[in-house]
């Protein structure tokens, strides 16, 4: 090849070579280059398992309130006990739909004439009934450690059904009733057993 064709063929090379990376690519059907868009990931803390704190699945009809900042301490203030006991998030459930049913999650001192005798508390505890004094019994953590250690006292309460866990250690003149709360009770351990 003489020195003037490889001078044009190089020529004619660099050229296309130029041209192709100012101009893009050089095929009809190729598609035009889309600038790569970020992907939010959402990282959540481990929420408790929905199998674990409903085993059973709820029963019957169920109830719901909504929870002013006074009843959302108070839940936060049963997990934070429920955890320091060592217990599990279906502890807290059974303890929270416990507390539900029990006073709505209020933290209610002597009612007077509308008192379930001398009901207290979280729980409507009784001092007559063995308890603690209406000071501890008035006292969220005390109260729910108290309902905690004669839930632990139950054998076989994990494979309970909520309302008979409850009952076995409440002893209501109404043991049905417990269960109406179960799915508000989960879904409070779900949202916060990890603040």
């Amino acid at each position: 090849m003489n020195t003037i064709m490889r001078k044009s063929v190089l020529g004619i090379a660099g050229l296309a070579f130029a041209g192709g990376v100012v101009a893009g690519p050089a095929t009809a059907d190729a598609a035009p280059v889309e600038a790569v868009k970020p992907v939010a990931v959402t990282v959540q803390a481990d929420k408790p398992d929905k199998a674990k704190l409903i085993p059973h699945g709820v029963q019957g009809e169920q109830s719901r309130i909504e929870l002013n900042d006074e009843q959302t301490a108070n839940v936060k203030a049963i997990i934070a006990a429920t955890k320091k006991s060592g217990m599990d998030e279906r502890a807290a459930v059974v303890a929270i739909a416990t507390s539900l049913q029990e006073s709505k999650l209020e933290n209610l001192g002597h009612l007077g004439e509308r008192n379930d005798h001398d009901s207290q508390g979280l729980f409507q505890q009784r001092p007559s009934s063995g308890w603690g004094t209406v000071e501890q019994i008035t006292d969220p953590e005390y109260s729910t450690m108290a309902f905690l250690k004669g839930l632990k006292q139950v054998d076989g309460w994990q494979d309970m059904p909520l309302t008979v866990a409850a009952q076995t250690v409440q002893v209501s003149a109404y043991p049905d009733h417990y269960a109406q709360w179960e799915q508000q009770a989960a879904d409070l351990v779900a949202e916060h057993w990890n603040n």
